[in-house]
């Protein structure tokens, strides 16, 4: 067939493209362009006759910012990590990344008075990119604001006064090679007073003496490009807390030098906070207790009563804070951000699986930010494969705002491509990781479609998943050819794990195949019937060569003296291309014995043996792999390798997606929850709860199974039908009530109930399907 070209990127030439109206808006700054790591405040003082029912204030900046308006703090950190699409092409080589911004819409209203008001703004550019990460320096620090209030637009320009903030220390290095983000060093006798606060005469604050912003562009110049949308929610600001040991440190006290070990409830991103009264000169250093931490921070006091907040995040079990002799400490506090709430819920009676689901759950949050993320610590790095694997839970998990940190994932992924390749990091490399990008297609792309019916996000993606899949050639043996190094920044990686034991071949093979099966769905809700001739062509040719390259009689290898690895004979089922008759000898020969996967690949190992049929083997596999980590009672998060190492909160732990998926047995049948499944595997549990934050609303689901009696209370959203499957777990179901009524016995429906209808019997369960609404349900077993 003829080759289908693939437009990698949208090109802006002279003329950009505004996503709202700026009106004369200026980008603002002091004459220096950076430098790197400073901290720019801003002021602008207006009067008010009235104040309008609703103003919403428009801002972008590079890099991060803080907004006051009359001294009350209306956003702590605003901004994300810049680069939601190109604006031109890469040129990796000389680090030229042109990228659209950013800009937030934030509600000020409440905040204005009649009379003068004053806006201050604390805007951090970092000033720099790395290899690791989703950020594209514009290489100008800048301010962008526009809000209408009443008949007045105000707009940044050259009468707002900007100075660059003389406590910040800018000459500090870097926190990591790896990271954007610098550590803090503040020294408070250098502090401007009270700069974010209300107008000067109530505060005897005077910015006459500051210099005017210097203007730098109107909105839509270069290197700012475009003005896009933020589509992810704020951060939700949990408020300054005391720790978790707060009584223990008997606050107020007089330090006598020592290191305070302040506990947090679980392993969070924060941002330190003191009160304290001290001498002019000493100097606090505060920093975690998780020794891959790379952000710290440096306090030098002034004389007298004092606070600081060091606003770079850390994270953490303890925040620890060394504080000089004769300091009198206040208070000590910290501030927890989060990436929407954690609304989804599991909970069994076992503690073992419901302290793993905690932990998974935390391990989820502390990933997530800017991007989601490898680790929080060393790296903060959007590695694609280990977003796929956040993407099995993420789902079961967050609310709205982790949907939406997942759709810029994906719309990043895409803009950081080249050359067809869908690769990891960006944006100053494309490391193309063949078995995370293929992840990548079939466990971040679809799912994202499925359960959130963003079709404007699949049409925007799926060029790029078609472009990449048509890289690899069909071999004559019917399977594709093994990509390796095909191109300039590739590694031919597929998991960490137990040394010489990754059988790659198959791994990669079967990777490829789900990634045909899962984009043919996505050409089938396009309509794009070319491709999918395409994708049904390379599956039924794999279909019958990946058994007979690599079925050893009795478990899938490449060379059966050499590997029996438990992540290839995994993904050959998960991935389908396995066939079902060999799924028993699979998990016996491999999936129970050899525990050769890395966390990364461990829950689709877990996932397998639960398609074969053998969930007792996935949830014992579950609990000799995560035993160690579960006993550990200090740690609240999860490790990079088994049984301990690497980072201590490691993304892709995915075990959740097994508890949400085949334990709970609850996922959408139909795109954006329309339609869902509850197919649970009750197995020695006797009480199952499960919250789910779909994009229709909470699903909120309790089964409780003592003898003879299966009950299911379901809450169900509206615009929702939900398949209820009644499991006969080797029994025989004699009746069935719903909300108290006998609809089913004796294999025959008794009584119609509106809104319910039976749809029969399958795989060990007997099914009906619900509306949206509040059902009790019960089966009694005979």
């Amino acid at each position: 067939m003829k080759k289908i070209l693939l437009v990698s990127f949208i090109i802006f030439t002279t003329q950009f493209v505004n996503a709202a109206d700026w009106g004369n808006a200026q980008w603002i700054w002091q004459q220096e362009d950076g430098p790197s790591n400073t901290w720019m405040s801003f002021r602008k003082t207006i009067t008010l006759d009235e104040v309008p029912d609703q103003v919403e204030a428009l801002i972008s900046v590079d890099s991060k910012f803080w907004l006051w308006v009359n001294g009350s703090l209306v956003l702590f950190e605003g901004g994300l990590s810049r680069g939601p699409s190109q604006a031109g092409d890469w040129d990796r080589k000389n680090k030229v990344t042109p990228a659209n911004s950013w800009y937030e819409t934030v509600d000020i209203q409440r905040h204005l008075r009649k009379g003068e008001n004053t806006i201050a703004i604390l805007v951090w550019y970092w000033g720099r990119e790395t290899h690791k990460g989703t950020h594209i320096d514009s290489r100008k620090g800048g301010l962008l604001f526009s809000a209408k209030i009443g008949n007045q637009l105000i707009v940044s320009d050259f009468t707002w006064k900007a100075i660059q903030h003389p406590a910040y220390d800018n000459t500090i290095e870097p926190a990591s090679k790896a990271m954007v983000q610098f550590s803090v060093k503040y020294d408070a006798q250098k502090a401007i007073g009270d700069w974010s606060d209300k107008a000067w005469y109530t505060t005897n604050f005077f910015d006459a003496a500051w210099p005017s912003a210097i203007e730098k562009g109107a909105a839509g110049t270069a290197p700012w490009y475009n003005l896009e949308p933020n589509i992810v929610p704020h951060l939700i600001n949990h408020g300054l807390q005391d720790y978790a040991n707060h009584n223990d440190l008997k606050l107020p006290y007089t330090s006598k030098g020592e290191v305070v070990k302040c506990k947090l409830p679980f392993n969070k991103q924060i941002t330190p906070y003191l009160e304290i009264e001290a001498k002019a000169g000493d100097t606090i250093f505060i920093t975690t207790d998780n020794r891959l931490n790379k952000i710290h921070a440096t306090y030098i006091t002034k004389e007298g009563e004092q606070s600081f907040e060091s606003f770079s995040w850390m994270n953490g079990h303890e925040v620890r804070y060394t504080i000089p002799e004769g300091v009198k400490v206040k208070a000590l506090k910290y501030r927890w951000m989060s990436v929407g709430e954690m609304v989804g819920e599991f909970e069994v009676d076992d503690p073992f699986y419901n302290r793993l689901w905690w932990m998974g759950n935390n391990t989820l949050f502390v990933c997530a930010r800017d991007n989601f993320m490898d680790c929080p610590d060393r790296e903060r790095a959007l590695w694609i494969g280990d977003v796929a694997d956040q993407t099995g839970y993420l789902f079961y998990s967050m609310d709205n705002a982790g949907r939406q940190l997942l759709k810029k994932a994906i719309l990043q992924t895409t803009a950081f491509s080249q050359d067809g390749v869908l690769g990891a990091l960006g944006p100053l490399r494309v490391r193309e990781l063949v078995s995370q990008s293929l992840q990548f297609i079939a466990q971040c792309v679809w799912p994202y479609y499925m359960h959130t019916g963003d079709i404007e996000t699949l049409e925007k993606a799926y060029p790029y998943v078609f472009g990449y899949l048509d890289l690899f050639p069909m071999l004559e043996n019917g399977l594709p050819e093994y990509r390796k190094g095909k191109s300039p920044d590739s590694w031919d990686w597929s998991d960490w794990g137990v040394k010489n034991t990754i059988d790659k071949q198959p791994i990669q093979m079967a990777f490829y195949y789900m990634a045909l099966k899962e984009a043919q769905k996505m050409a089938e809700v396009l309509d794009n019937k070319e491709h999918i001739a395409w994708y049904t062509k390379r599956m039924e040719s794999m279909k019958g060569a990946y058994d007979k390259a690599y079925w050893k009689d009795g478990f899938y290898s490449s060379d059966a003296e050499k590997f029996k690895d438990d992540r290839a004979n995994a993904i050959a089922i998960v991935s389908g291309i396995a066939n079902p008759a060999y799924y028993d000898q699979v998990v016996d020969n491999v999936l129970i014995p050899n525990r050769f996967s890395s966390p990364h690949f461990e829950w689709m190992v877990e996932e397998a043996m639960f398609i074969a049929g053998r969930p007792k083997s996935s949830l014992a596999r579950m609990k000799d792999q995560y035993q160690s980590q579960v006993d550990k009672k200090e740690i609240s998060t999860l490790y990079e390798m088994f049984p301990k190492g690497g980072s201590y909160n490691h993304a892709w732990n995915g075990s959740n997606t097994i508890f949400s998926k085949y334990v709970a047995g609850v996922e959408p049948t139909k795109e954006a929850w329309s339609e869902y499944k509850i197919m649970p595997k009750i197995l020695h549990f006797t009480s199952l709860k499960k919250t789910i934050p779909t994009v229709k609303g909470n699903v909120n689901i309790a089964i409780e199974a003592k003898g003879a009696l299966y009950k299911l209370d379901l809450n169900s959203p509206e615009n929702t039908t939900a398949i209820v499957g009644l499991p006969k777990q080797g029994k025989e179901i004699a009746e069935v009530l719903v909300n108290g009524q006998l609809v089913w016995k004796k294999g025959k429906l008794k009584e119609s109930i509106k809104d319910i209808e039976y749809e029969g019997e399958c795989l060990g369960y007997l099914k009906f399907s619900v509306q949206s609404g509040n059902w009790k349900i019960s089966a009694i077993y005979k």
